[in-house]
């Protein structure tokens, strides 16, 4: 075995705790105020092990946190190298400004859609996709938790439009850009399709203001995603930045065009 946790040794020993304590699917649902399907599901490796589900494990088995630990080691690995920099600088932020113009922000992605982006080209293992499904969705806690950033997303009407998936998976995305965009931190607008060609479409970029006003950024590329510290570099992603927000639609404008694309998916 890899000293490494991976999600199916970890759904074996949620199965094995459960087990030795004696308690079917039901009673444990019980103990953690999850449906006995929930359970099982977990168990079997068809619904997600989040965070919430395992916290209260722990707490209900008396297993410290073993199972949270577990957890974050899976996630921690599942990240690429280079992009467990950027991790650490998202849950420090103050802020974040996102755009990309080709997918949603991953901060704002459902199981399904990102399961779907990460499955695509055969690149990851079944249990690869798996973990980094996990570690994508945890990541979501930034947007929630104590420290909560202002995060604007930006994105193109024709991500949208874009099927990742199946038709409702993306009936479901674009529901959950309402719900979330609705949280008073949370902003998301979109370039309608019309707008002219912009210097932003070059490339998704985030920026992300820390304590004491120093600012960073994330860049992507076809192989890896790179951190940018370089002053330079953020004054001239700051006037991009500045180029894509004035070609997107007014925040009310956003959220109608938003509802009515999600129609076309249902």
């Amino acid at each position: 075995m890899s000293r490494i946790p991976t999600l199916t040794f970890l759904r074996a020993q949620l199965r094995r705790a459960r087990q030795a304590r004696g308690l079917s699917q039901e009673e444990l649902g019980k103990l953690v105020n999850y449906s006995s399907s929930y359970v099982s599901a977990v168990e079997l490796g068809h619904a997600p092990v989040t965070p919430d589900y395992l916290a209260r494990l722990d707490r209900a088995l008396d297993t410290g946190d073993l199972f949270g630990t577990m957890l974050e080691l899976i996630r921690f690995h599942a990240a690429p190298d280079w992009f467990r920099p950027w991790e650490e600088i998202e849950r420090e932020a103050t802020s974040l400004r996102w755009y990309g113009p080709t997918a949603l922000p991953g901060l704002l992605q459902t199981e399904a859609y990102a399961r779907a982006m990460l499955a695509l080209g055969g690149e990851l293992t079944a249990e690869e996709v798996e973990a980094r499904v996990v570690g994508r969705l945890a990541r979501q806690a930034v947007l929630t938790g104590d420290r909560r950033p202002q995060f604007v997303a930006v994105l193109e009407e024709q991500a949208l439009r874009r099927q990742v998936g199946d038709r409702a998976a993306m009936a479901e995305q674009l529901e959950h850009l309402l719900t979330v965009g609705a949280a008073p931190n949370v902003q998301v607008r979109v370039v309608p399709a019309d707008a002219p060609w912009h210097i932003g479409l070059t490339g998704a970029f985030i920026l992300a203001r820390l304590d004491g006003g120093v600012e960073l950024a994330h860049l992507d590329n076809q192989l890896r995603g790179q951190t940018v510290d370089s002053p330079n570099d953020i004054a001239a992603l700051g006037r991009r930045w500045e180029t894509v927000n004035a070609e997107a639609l007014p925040l009310g404008q956003s959220t109608r065009l938003i509802m009515e694309v999600a129609k076309t998916w249902t």
